[in-house]
């Protein structure tokens, strides 16, 4: 398999760009309000290192495994079927998993609502960069 190790980190780079966004001035006060952390609270005892340096980890890893999913199609995927692919991830399979863990923790709809996008958006940005060259 021939993985595109440029496209993968710009993904992942995307996907933490995404989230840096989402987290941040788009729904980053309603985020925290629906997991009851004030901003000092968030501000102290966090090692930030291990938390950016992890999600862009993690991120990596998404990216790797979408590319390698696109490779598995026998014939070019393009950046329709790219996008309805990664769509299909981030709603069918990421939105239903964190959605069960969200109703039997019992956690606030509008956190779900915030998670849930986060990932939906996450999947469509890598999908689209893999449009460009699967």
């Amino acid at each position: 398999m021939h993985f595109h190790w440029l496209a993968i980190v710009g993904a992942a780079l995307a996907g933490f760009v995404v989230g840096g966004l989402w987290y941040g001035p788009l729904f980053g006060k309603a985020w925290m309000q629906a997991r009851g952390i004030d901003a000092a609270a968030a501000k102290t005892g966090a090692n930030m290192p291990l938390i950016f340096g992890g999600t862009f980890v993690l991120n990596l890893v998404a990216a790797f495994m979408l590319d390698h999913l696109y490779l598995t199609y026998d014939a070019p995927v393009g950046q329709h079927h790219a996008l309805v692919i990664a769509g299909i991830i981030g709603t069918g399979f990421i939105t239903t998993s964190i959605g069960v863990n969200y109703l039997f923790s019992r956690l606030p709809r509008a956190l779900f609502l915030i998670d849930a996008g986060y990932w939906i958006v996450m999947y469509l940005v890598m999908g689209a960069i893999f449009g460009l060259v699967v």
